[in-house]
């Protein structure tokens, strides 16, 4: 695993806890409701996911002189 991934993983949880107090600090003090502005933690959620797949399979670059990575399938 590479240490972009690690990070992705890593902020994912504090990411949606801070989403999750900044809507519900909208519902205290604004007439924006949590229950309009839920799906919110769901779009958030997913893009941490797409994020996290997409660090996943960008490998490590090739300097000059070494072989491109073997494979590359998407397992």
């Amino acid at each position: 695993m590479n240490r972009s991934y690690l990070l992705v993983r890593a902020i994912r949880g504090p990411l949606l806890l801070i989403a999750l107090g900044v809507l519900l600090l909208l519902q205290r003090f604004t007439d924006f409701g949590f229950h309009r502005s839920w799906p919110i933690l769901i779009i958030l959620f997913g893009v941490l996911k797409l994020a996290e797949r997409a660090v996943l399979h960008v490998g490590p670059p090739s300097g000059p002189g070494q072989p491109p990575p073997a494979g590359g399938s998407w397992t």
